[in-house]
């Protein structure tokens, strides 16, 4: 399957982007909000990156070995793929069709040259930036929960200035100065582009068509 493939129009989750520098905290918002909100799934990410204390291969992440993750990216096996501080992240294609063609909307939670890729390949992604309160917060938020070195630490920063400075390529912009405010945010956003016109059209066809047959019935029987 051509990773293209993905983005049909006979789809009926949608897609949804959510973006942020590292340390803003955009996984932890994800995984809360689908606890939160019905036929919701979080992507799983494939990475060629060890395993971390408390991971698990298949819950936090598709750990594979660099060299099968080159063989998927030969392959055209992902929607997208990013070199990210040297470890391989990538979407399945296969994976993400699964879930959108189960009606289930998706949220895919990936770097900003991630997102980019996807926008080229699904023109109607909804893309979400979750931005830090500031510079000096997320500088905290990573270095309380890092043993970079300062070298790659300074990396992490600057890595970060390029990214917030895309969030105008975003549909939606969220601060994440509270989780479950910020949770709550991208609630609101997921339950409006459910309700766009251009998604609910199909879904309330049905309703439609009966005040149809209720219009014909009355003309029928004031015909009599």
């Amino acid at each position: 399957m051509s990773s293209d493939d993905v983005c049909g129009a006979d789809r009926q989750g949608l897609l949804f982007v959510v973006s942020a520098p590292s340390g803003t905290g955009k996984t932890t918002v994800a995984e809360r909000l689908v606890q939160v909100l019905p036929d919701v799934a979080l992507s799983r990410s494939y990475t060629s990156r060890p395993l971390r204390a408390g991971e698990a291969d298949g819950v936090d992440y598709n750990f594979i070995t660099r060299k099968r993750f080159e063989e998927m990216v030969a392959a055209n096996a992902f929607l997208e793929w990013a070199d990210v501080f040297g470890n391989f992240y990538g979407t399945s294609a296969t994976d993400t069709e699964r879930d959108r063609a189960l009606g289930r909307d998706l949220l895919l939670v990936i770097d900003v040259q991630g997102a980019r890729q996807v926008r080229l390949r699904c023109p109607d992604t909804v893309g979400i930036f979750v931005m830090p309160p500031s510079f000096e917060v997320l500088e905290q938020r990573l270095r309380g929960r890092s043993k970079d070195t300062e070298a790659q630490m300074q990396r992490r920063l600057l890595t970060a200035r390029a990214e917030v400075a895309a969030f105008t390529e975003y549909d939606y912009v969220i601060v994440n100065d509270e989780l479950d405010a910020c949770v709550d945010r991208l609630r609101a956003i997921i339950l409006a582009e459910r309700a766009r016109l251009r998604w609910a059209r199909q879904r309330v066809a049905g309703i439609v068509e009966t005040f149809a047959e209720t219009l014909t019935v009355e003309k029928t029987e004031h015909g009599r």
